[in-house]
């Protein structure tokens, strides 16, 4: 059985939640979901979604039970795969646990929320409808770019994190949420 933990700060968590029993069922995949909304709820997951929201309110609502505080050492010390989608992005960012530098709302305000084709290249080259909510935006790209509006880069992987400022839980196409699933998999059979 896969633990896979979800921030519940803010953001779309029910709908990661949807897409992870999605994926799981997708892959034949036994999985428990676990919310997470204190520092001590962390220990023992094997995976981790950082759910889009605003990331200075998740900062302030995770203080009194110190979670980020909490999750940031747990990542730092296991290396679990981690999604990180929208402000999740912004924070794995912030905190170093990617070296790609990211700006908060940089497609404009919630009015110019929208909705494009993007160019993915995970598990292999495809398209995959973005859904960008005040999204942020990478700075200079990366070197480890997986998904592309246009030329721009919106997704990247670094090792086990991969951050996106787009959000997958809104769609009905799972394959992220099975990226993460499978990382745990195959770190489980090494």
């Amino acid at each position: 059985m896969i633990e896979v933990g979800i921030a519940m700060l803010q953001g779309a968590r029910r709908e990661h939640i949807i897409s992870l029993q999605n994926a799981a069922q997708n892959l034949d995949i036994d999985v428990n979901i676990r919310q997470l909304r204190k520092s001590s709820d962390i220990d023992g997951i094997n995976a981790l979604i950082l759910p889009g929201g605003e990331s200075t309110a998740m900062k302030i609502a995770s203080k009194n039970e110190d979670l980020l505080n909490g999750l940031w050492k747990y990542i730092s010390d296991s290396n679990i795969p981690v999604l990180g989608t929208c402000a999740g992005a912004i924070l794995l960012s912030q905190q170093g646990l990617i070296s790609t530098s990211i700006v908060r709302n940089a497609f404009g305000r919630q009015k110019e929320s929208f909705q494009s084709k993007i160019r993915i290249d995970y598990p292999q080259e495809d398209e995959f409808n973005g859904v960008f909510i005040r999204a942020p935006r990478f700075l200079e790209g990366s070197k480890n770019p997986i998904a592309w509006l246009g030329e721009e880069v919106v997704g990247v992987l670094e090792g086990k994190k991969m951050a996106l400022t787009f959000h997958p839980e809104l769609t009905n196409d799972y394959r992220f949420h099975e990226w993460l699933l499978n990382e745990v998999m195959e770190y489980n059979s090494n």
